[in-house]
């Protein structure tokens, strides 16, 4: 049986302008400047520029004879001297703001690490078969230069996807070709084959290179576990023959791909910090990266157009109504947009300057050690904004500072305390941790029992498990495998 009742809930709903807010707060600066392009595109009554002050023409004035009076302005003497004759200070132009934006030229040329082999493969003999087949091969292959599928699996995609019938034995045979490509060691299926394609283009009858390769042949799993004792057992050698054979296998690359570098084709990545802080003798002044942003404004056009249809109501035909209601919303969503972009830089401002008042002494110097141990809610308590918004401004945000351009979330950090009851930043602790493994004695390296001994005996009350934790934060792999002969 259906019953109809009525329900009071108090719930809590974003609406789409709050939802549009968070994103805006989200975004980096370099997007900010594309998500207002795409505003720009949709909103046709949103315009670049400044909103600038209306200048109303009185009654007697012509605006034509001011047009005149404009273009009369245009020419004077000035403009049938000599350019030998004037200062070069005022011809040069070298006062760029740092507000100017400045935009490279990208290249448009250039070839990828696939088309580099590609090219190769086209200085084979081979037929249209086995061409297509190697091709196949390469696109294949990951960025590294490694083919990490097996043959066969590949053998039932060329039948299925492209209804081609090839057989392992084939395919092994065109890989072997691709693995006489640049750069060596291309075409590999594991580290171990990569090497050992490395090393033999070395000379074998350098006593250090033919122990190298049967080191990586025979015993790749001892090398790669540093057992280096029972290398020495098995083969009979010394420590200066052990050690001249793993310095030439440490000079191969176990990644071959990542060697390729074309300098036509550009790929890498400049980082657009969001704040520009400025060190004026201890006297703070952050501002915003607005280089590539424009500047917003209503259109006048459309706002006329909207006050001339609104105050003839009684003439108003179905499509003058339409337009009015169409020009309405888009005014709204522009003056929406607009407010949103300044609400986002006030937000930004106000948790930048909180975060600078609170690592002061940081910014001063740019000594790691004095950071404090911050969290979003410290920030959230000074500026009295809630954490999440907190989270959102230092996602993906960057600042230029004197001393190099750091991530936002890089001043967030757990704190610690020591027997005297201060409180410190767990980056002191790592740059500790680093300092330790850097000074140890390679042939007996630190453990993390030991790290953690070192660390009481210098205050910091820590455990093994934190120490771990913290070291691999560091990319530092266990003392085993940090062992040097």
């Amino acid at each position: 049986m259906l019953k109809q009742k009525l329900q009071q809930k108090l719930l809590q709903k974003l609406s789409p302008q709050q939802i549009q807010m968070i994103k805006l707060l989200e975004i980096p600066t370099m997007q900010l400047e594309q998500r207002i392009k795409r505003e720009l595109e949709e909103n046709p009554v949103l315009e670049e520029g400044r909103e600038e002050p209306d200048s109303d023409i009185g009654p007697d004035e012509d605006p034509a004879a001011d047009d005149k009076d404009r273009d009369n302005e245009e020419f004077s003497l000035e403009d049938y001297i000599e350019d030998d004759d004037l200062p070069s200070y005022k011809t040069a132009s070298r006062n760029y703001s740092k507000d100017d934006k400045r935009e490279e030229i990208p290249f448009s040329t250039g070839s990828t690490f696939h088309e580099f082999l590609e090219a190769q493969l086209g200085l084979r003999k081979l037929d249209e078969n086995q061409h297509a087949l190697a091709a196949y091969l390469i696109g294949n292959l990951d960025e590294d230069g490694y083919l990490r599928r097996e043959l066969e699996s590949i053998v039932d995609d060329l039948a299925f996807s492209l209804n081609i019938t090839t057989t392992e034995e084939e395919l092994l045979e065109l890989l072997r070709i691709i693995q006489d490509f640049d750069p060596v060691g291309v075409g590999a299926r594991d580290l171990r084959e990569c090497l050992l394609l490395q090393i033999r283009t070395k000379d074998q009858e350098l006593p250090e290179i033919a122990l190298a390769t049967k080191i990586i042949r025979h015993h790749f799993d001892e090398f790669t576990k540093k057992h280096y004792e029972k290398i020495k057992n098995k083969l009979g050698i010394s420590d200066e023959d052990l050690k001249g054979a793993i310095d030439e296998i440490l000079k191969l690359n176990p990644r071959p791909g990542s060697s390729f570098s074309d300098p036509l084709n550009k790929d890498s990545i400049a980082i657009v910090p969001d704040f520009i802080l400025e060190n004026n003798d201890g006297e703070f002044q952050i501002s915003l990266n607005s280089r590539n942003t424009p500047e917003l404004r209503l259109s006048k056009t459309y706002s006329e157009m909207l006050h001339s249809y609104a105050s003839g109501k009684e003439k108003q035909t179905q499509e003058q109504k339409e337009a009015i209601t169409f020009v309405k919303q888009k005014l709204d969503s522009a003056k929406w947009f607009i407010d949103a972009i300044r609400q986002r830089q006030n937000t930004l401002m106000i948790t930048m300057n909180a975060i600078i008042e609170y690592q002061h002494d940081y910014f001063i110097e740019g000594d790691e050690t004095l950071l404090k141990p911050m969290i979003l809610k410290d920030i959230a308590d000074r500026t009295g904004l809630d954490i999440s918004t907190i989270s959102r401004v230092a996602n993906s945000k960057y600042i230029q500072t004197h001393f190099g351009i750091f991530p936002l979330k890089y001043f967030f950090s757990e704190g610690l305390q020591t027997e005297s009851g201060e409180e410190v930043s767990s980056r002191e602790i790592k740059k500790i941790l680093f300092e330790c493994i850097e000074k140890e004695e390679k042939r007996k390296p630190l453990t993390d029992d030991k790290l953690a001994s070192i660390l009481q005996e210098k205050g910091y009350h820590i455990a093994r498990r934190t120490v771990a934790k913290y070291r691999e934060q560091l990319n530092i792999p266990v003392a085993r495998m940090r062992k040097e002969l």
